[in-house]
């Protein structure tokens, strides 16, 4: 039996899937691990743990007659190395938070943000890796003076599992460093940043082959988590959005050429298909918002049970507005310091409205994402959704509902790593390309469609929301 492996180098843990090459699940495995906090709002990782999971999530595979393995995983984090190739310190992660002084740093030497996003496609950000290289040379200089090269997470799994050093083009959009029009590093930046360009890898296209393993399978050069993801649910090309309802929420569109917001509120990326690009927008506390509830007020308690309790009030929960930026906010509100807030509460609202209004919350901050891509040019009439949210009907309902869009389900839930597994398929020639391996294995298993009789309540509820954000901000300025 032939099997296509995608490996799947996440945060808190590696997601290795064997799928058929008509898309049927063959086998999951999963290898856990943490992440260090050695001060508040950094963010680290040992990358040997990454190995270690992917030996031990590859072992628990068991699956024989591979074809081709495909890489995703973590985007952004900093994986500095010497020139043995040897680990220099600790990978800084995406959500680390510590360079919002590199970030200024970095838009002032290349002239200013508009400059930087014409540049490279987007505007700095904490997570992004540019700027966490430029708070090593400031803080740590005797590491920075031993770097030679620079690594992004699932890349330094590749360089153990193949010895070769490579990168994808869509992982090198997030680092800042790349030219996202031009699909190559970007001589500009580096030269004003004052970068080597040897310290990093080749930037292959996604389905390329990258090396392979000591048994001679092809490894395909992967792909972000969110690239790899849409890919999962069959976003390969402008049409349907991909909408994830995980710990963070995403609304990911297939773009039909390269166009970045001027004002850098939404990613713009090259996608995980050849000479393709997609834009998104990236909302920090989405099924984490439920999660923080559910650990606030109700410990222990099953998510459903607690759906069920929300789905007792009409929506609009009586007035009741739940703003999700419980750890800052990425798009559109680009703002570290944001914070989450209950609007509107009465002796009436109980256990049950708070959650009614944490699924319609996050539904409104979704619905900000998707009015930045439609001034992209972005007109979708579906979504594909998924993430652990996507589990719920009521918050599906009211997803669709908000943002006025029928939401689809895919038969696989498996995410990034479904898409690197079909990655891998093109890298062994099971597929031409990634257009024929999404025809082949996505399959749409069922529709959630907008409720006409909540329409107009959303609305009001959408206006409402979108005015507390900057009142509260300018409460808390002031």
């Amino acid at each position: 039996m032939t099997a296509l492996v995608g490996l799947d180098v996440g945060t808190t843990g590696v997601k290795a899937l064997a799928v058929s090459p008509e898309g049927d699940v063959l086998a999951r495995a999963e290898s856990t691990y943490g992440f260090e906090t050695p001060r508040p709002g950094w963010a680290e990782q040992d990358p040997e743990s990454w190995w270690r999971g992917t030996e031990e999530a590859l072992a628990a595979l068991g699956v024989g007659g591979v074809a081709g393995i495909g890489l995703s995983g973590q985007m952004h984090g900093l994986v500095l190395l010497d020139g043995d190739e040897r680990v220099l310190r600790p990978a800084i992660l995406w959500n680390d938070q510590r360079t919002a002084a590199e970030c200024e740093e970095v838009e002032d030497l290349l002239g200013g943000r508009p400059r930087l996003v014409e540049a490279t496609g987007n505007r700095a950000l904490p997570g992004f890796t540019a700027p966490k290289l430029l708070w090593v040379r400031r803080h740590e200089p005797e590491t920075y003076a031993r770097v030679a090269h620079v690594l992004l997470p699932k890349d330094y799994v590749r360089l153990r599992l193949t010895g070769e050093r490579a990168i994808d083009a869509a992982d090198a959009s997030g680092t800042l460093l790349f030219d996202v029009g031009a699909r190559r590093w970007s001589e500009e930046v580096l030269a004003a940043l004052e970068l080597p360009a040897e310290w990093l890898p080749p930037a292959l296209e996604s389905p390329e082959v990258s090396g392979r393993t000591a048994g001679g399978v092809p490894v395909a050069a992967g792909a972000g988590d969110q690239a790899a993801g849409a890919l999962g649910v069959g976003v390969d090309r402008p049409g349907p959005l991909s909408v994830v309802l995980g710990t963070s929420g995403v609304v990911f569109a297939a773009l039909p050429g390269y166009a970045a917001d001027p004002e850098g509120r939404v990613h713009v990326f090259c996608h995980a298909v050849p000479d393709g690009w997609h834009a998104m927008g990236v909302m920090l506390s989405a099924a984490g918002s439920l999660q923080w509830l559910r650990d606030t007020i109700a410990p222990g308690e099953p998510f459903g049970a607690l759906v069920g309790e929300g789905e007792r009030w009409d929506p609009g929960a009586e007035g009741l507005v739940f703003l999700p930026y419980l750890a800052g906010e990425r798009t559109p509100h680009v703002d570290p310091d944001a914070r989450g807030a209950f609007v509107g509460l009465s002796l009436r609202h109980d256990r049950g409205a708070l959650v009614r209004a944490v699924l319609e919350g996050v539904a409104y901050a979704l619905r900000d994402s998707l009015e930045l891509l439609r001034e992209l040019g972005v007109e979708p009439a579906s979504a594909r959704v998924s993430g652990g949210g996507a589990r719920s009907d009521l918050w599906l309902r009211i997803v669709a509902s908000v943002l006025d869009l029928p939401l689809e389900r895919t038969a696989a839930e498996e995410g990034a790593a479904y898409g690197a597994a079909l990655l891998g398929g093109v890298a062994a020639g099971v597929f031409a390309d990634v257009h024929e391996a999404v025809a082949a294995t996505v399959r749409v298993t069922g529709t959630v469609e907008p409720e006409p009789a909540w329409r107009e309540t959303y609305e009001a509820g959408y206006a409402r929301f979108r005015e507390l954000y900057p009142s509260l901000h300018t409460q808390e300025a002031t």
